[in-house]
């Protein structure tokens, strides 16, 4: 008998104990181990009085118990998981984990302390898809080129929202707290950070780069509106918050953002609150997986699934899938030195001579425009569409810096970089 004590019995914790209760059979059969939640840990014990297991308030008292033999942590936060579980693994027990934000600062001090111990955390990126595998176990043979994908379902589900009905995005976002998709502050959703962190996951596995939130470019779904949504389908784009990790020679760029995405590729076809991450291999391709990335069941799925496969046994990879160095020389690329299009909206004076005086600064920086729309806004005022070929993110800041200072620009420009 395998016996699992669960840190965080909220709706993530309560769909494990569930599913091991109710599939029970099939679990064993393919175990080949009866597996019994014995023990959980939870703020209050009140609220999950009806499950039938021994609960506590106290987590390290499931940590330091001899009788357990795998750790499930699903209480979230950073610094109280990451010490209980440092705990759980100089214990030597094994560990199955779906804390992103965790894992995004210290997978690294966390695979070190694992060692051959077995450490899971399937279900912290795209909840019920199994991505973590496919990178580290089906994928093993290929060098990543690059993988994108829409990793978090409340800015899919409010974009859908905007562009299927032509909602404003304070209209969605409450839709979305109502519907409970999203908290009642919605900053680590929209704000691009839970994908940020998910995004690190990935590329730890596909490229061994140890890189935190700061590091890289993150930008959220805040400024997106109506005029955007236009612009967007006038040129048969559909717009995502996308996480993208691409391989460019020895660096690897990572970004979190909004992006124009064409309608006829596969990633914008995702719509509502799931999830789709694309990953293309040197050797295999393109392939894409889509899946529900939230939820009790989904999340709890793969929970499940990774206590399964520590079960079987068998020997044990390294946490991360690989022993360093993964890929010799490889380095983070700078934000400032990623190259992408770009489309831009101005808010501006609707008076002679103003165009040629902006299109004369995308010159001076040497950006190319591709297309430019101008739209009545108000009266004197009017919307400024522009997209651009490929130019460098830095040129692009400064470009938008120097824009914000003139008086025919009435409110500071807005981008959303095209894919």
């Amino acid at each position: 008998m395998i016996r699992i004590g669960v840190l965080g019995v909220g709706t993530v914790g309560r769909a494990v104990v569930e599913i091991l209760e109710q599939n029970k059979a099939i679990i064993t059969a393919r175990s080949g181990e009866e597996i019994v939640v014995t023990r959980g840990a939870v703020r209050d014990v009140n609220k999950v009085a009806d499950l039938t297991i021994a609960m506590t308030r106290d987590p390290y008292s499931i940590v330091n118990d001899p009788e357990i033999d795998i750790i499930v942590e699903l209480m979230g936060g950073i610094d109280l998981p990451f010490d209980l579980l440092q705990k759980a693994l100089a214990n030597k027990k094994a560990v199955v984990t779906a804390n992103k934000a965790l894992l995004a600062y210290h997978r690294y001090e966390l695979q070190e302390s694992a060692g051959d111990i077995p450490f899971e955390f399937e279900a912290s990126v795209a909840g019920g898809i199994p991505i973590i595998n496919a990178l580290r176990d089906g994928l093993s043979a290929n060098h990543i080129l690059s993988l994108q994908g829409i990793m978090n379902g409340t800015c899919n589900f409010m974009l859908t929202k905007m562009m299927s009905e032509g909602a404003e995005f304070d209209t969605v976002l409450a839709e979305a707290q109502r519907l409970g998709y999203a908290e009642a502050d919605p900053t680590f959703d929209i704000g691009g950070f839970d994908a940020a962190h998910k995004l690190l996951i990935l590329a730890s596995i596909a490229y061994g780069i140890d890189a935190k939130p700061e590091e890289i470019l993150i930008e959220g779904i805040e400024g997106i509106t109506q005029t955007d949504i236009a612009f967007a389908k006038e040129f048969g784009y559909t717009i995502k918050l996308l996480g993208i990790a691409k391989r460019d020679g020895d660096e690897v760029e990572l970004r979190v953002h909004t992006a124009l995405v064409k309608e006829v590729e596969m990633i914008a076809k995702i719509d509502g609150v799931m999830n789709g991450i694309s990953v293309i291999g040197d050797r295999v391709g393109e392939t894409l997986y889509y899946g529900a990335g939230a939820g009790g069941n989904a999340t709890a799925s793969a929970v499940v699934a990774n206590i399964i496969d520590i079960a079987r046994a068998g020997k044990r990879s390294p946490m991360l899938g690989f022993n360093h160095p993964l890929e010799e020389g490889l380095r983070l690329k700078h934000r400032d030195d990623i190259y992408s299009k770009y489309y831009l909206r101005l808010r501006i004076t609707d008076k002679a001579g103003i165009l040629a005086k902006i299109t004369q600064l995308f010159a001076n920086y040497g950006i190319s425009i591709e297309a430019m729309i101008q739209r009545p806004f108000a009266q004197e005022c009017a919307h400024l569409l522009i997209s651009t070929h490929e130019a460098r993110e830095k040129s692009i800041c400064e470009l938008m810096k120097e824009l914000e200072t003139l008086d025919t620009v009435l409110e500071s420009p807005y981008r959303i970089r095209i894919v």
